[in-house]
Order: C-alpha cells, then sequence, then structure tokens
C-alpha cells in the first residue's frame, strides 16, 4: 500500500449521502470529483458548492486546522482561498468532519500548460500573497492550535534523508535527472542548522495547489492541511519549483528579500516536493502532474 492510499474511500454514492444527510438544501443530483489528493477528495455539487472529506486519519487533524483558520485568513490575503461554511461532523457512517465551500475558481497550475511567460506573471501575484501570509498571518492565528512545523519540513537532518530516498525511488522508476546530481545542493543544505524562524505558512505549496485562470492568472490557493508555523522557506520552495530563473527576482521585489540560506533551504524543499510529486503522478497515472513535476525538478536543481 502507497503512503497516499485511502484508508476510507468518498466516492460519488458515498458523497451524496453524506452531504444529502448533514446538508438537504444543497443540490446533490450532480456531483464531480474535483480532485483527490494523499488526504482527502473534493467533491462539487450543485449551486457551486464544493465538499473536502478526509479519506485518511491522518489529514484529520489538518482539515480541523482549516476550519479553524481559514475562516480569518481569508480576509486577509489578497488570493482566494476555501472558506469553511458547511460544517459536517462525524457520525457512525463517517468518522472524520467534512466542510463544504464555495468554489474557488480556477484550474490547477500543475495542469494549465503554463510557458515560462505565464509563470513569470505569476511571480509578483504570489509575491504579495506570502508576503502578507507570512508578515501578518501569525497574528491573526494567535490562540488557536496551530502546530510548529509538525513534519520538520525546514529542518535539513530530517529532510535530507527523506529527498535522498524519494531521488532513489525516481531512479527506479526511471524518472528525471540521477540521484547523484543533487548532491552538492543536498550537502550544503544538510550542513545548515534547524532553522528558528517561525511564521504561519501553507506547508505544502506546490503547483496543485495554486488556482489560475485560463490566462495563468493566479485565482486561489488551495489545500491547507499542512498549515503550521514554520520557516518561511517551507513555502517559499514555490519560488524553485514552479518559477523560471528571470521571475525570482519579479518574486522578490513583492515578497521582499530573501538571504541565500533561506533560498538554500526553499530549493531543498522544491527538490522534496517535486520528487514526491513525481513519484505518486507516475505510480497514479498522471502524466501532466509528472511533466509539471519534472520540470519543477530540474528548475530546483540547476539553481
Amino acid at each position: 500500500m502507497r503512503e497516499w492510499s485511502p484508508e476510507l474511500v468518498v466516492d460519488e454514492a458515498f458523497a451524496r449521502r453524506l452531504i444529502s444527510d448533514r446538508f438537504p438544501d444543497v443540490g446533490t443530483r450532480s456531483l464531480t470529483l474535483l480532485a483527490e489528493g494523499w488526504d482527502n477528495a473534493v467533491w462539487v455539487a450543485e449551486d457551486g458548492w464544493a465538499f473536502r472529506f478526509p479519506q485518511r486519519e491522518l489529514g484529520v487533524r489538518g482539515l480541523a486546522r482549516e476550519l479553524d483558520v481559514l475562516p480569518r485568513l481569508a480576509p486577509l490575503l489578497p488570493l482566494a482561498v476555501p472558506v469553511p461554511e458547511l460544517r459536517g461532523v462525524p457520525t457512525g457512517d463517517y468518522p472524520w468532519p467534512f466542510f463544504g465551500f464555495r468554489l474557488v475558481p480556477g484550474h490547477e497550475a500543475a495542469l494549465a500548460g503554463l510557458d515560462d511567460d505565464a509563470r513569470a506573471r505569476l511571480a509578483r501575484p504570489l509575491g504579495e500573497f506570502l508576503r502578507v501570509l507570512h508578515d501578518q498571518g501569525a497574528a491573526v492565528v494567535a490562540g488557536l492550535d496551530v502546530p510548529v512545523d509538525p513534519l520538520g519540513r525546514g529542518d535539513p537532518a530530517v529532510r535530507v534523508p527523506r529527498i535522498r530516498e524519494r531521488l532513489v525511488e525516481l531512479e527506479e522508476l526511471r524518472l528525471g535527472p540521477a540521484a547523484e546530481a543533487f548532491e552538492p545542493l543536498l550537502a550544503a543544505a544538510g550542513a545548515l542548522a534547524a532553522p528558528h524562524a517561525q511564521v504561519l505558512v501553507h506547508g505544502d505549496l506546490h503547483a496543485r495547489h495554486v488556482l489560475v485562470d485560463g490566462d495563468g492568472t493566479p485565482t486561489g490557493v488551495i489545500d491547507w492541511g499542512d498549515l503550521c508555523l514554520a520557516d518561511p522557506s517551507v513555502d517559499l520552495s514555490v519560488v524553485w519549483s514552479l518559477l523560471p530563473r528571470p521571475a525570482r527576482r519579479e518574486f522578490e521585489a513583492a515578497y521582499g528579500p530573501i538571504d541565500e540560506t533561506t533560498h538554500l533551504r526553499a530549493r531543498m524543499l522544491a527538490v522534496h516536493l517535486c520528487a514526491s510529486l513525481a513519484v505518486y503522478a507516475r505510480t497514479e497515472a498522471l502524466p501532466a502532474l509528472e511533466y509539471e513535476s519534472l520540470a519543477g525538478l530540474e528548475r530546483a536543481g540547476a539553481g
């Protein structure tokens, strides 16, 4: 069983029953599976309602944080985020909470086929978005149960060994560059101490979680289940995985200066995210995501 395999599958019939039982005023004659990730499935009902269902117990704590934090955070941010309005409580047939929200417009950047010009146009909006989140987010969630980097994403002692494992998986699948090509980067990152900075971060920011419209303009950021307090590099990995090199200055013009140590941590994390997504995409037969993930891996590795 792969690490992302669901423990409880919320298929169309189950989603329809859960929604109808808890929220009878929501139309469910038409249900569409919008997305399925490592922890959750999202089904779209009628009248623009979307419902996020955990499919693994591991994702439940993150969803609970989304319920607490996103309504507070949404008014602050310059891009749309899912705002829980309909809250489903656990019962005998489904042991976890779930929530409904008004569908955030757009589609995954990973599936948009963005060229370098379109990617460059993402730089300033993403920089503005993360500046606000990192500068003001921690104050917004003060008093809530928000953990400090529970997966050690920003700690090279935790992350570098896992990156090496992912790169070996890629080699076994005959995907991407050879693992040894990343050794200079991993050796440099591995020499860094654990970070002390703590800002509010999305925690899992990559091309699947950035939404864009038909012109490639960013419209929203989704899937906040890994939200936590951590080093800003945890989110700044998106600079290396998603943006072409010339656009990084534009990002920093909007976000603010980023020191070399933070850039190094961010590159390290971009390699891990892209390698993990590439393995997932190949295993689940998602060719567009595989292509995007391998391209992001190349961007991060090239520096």
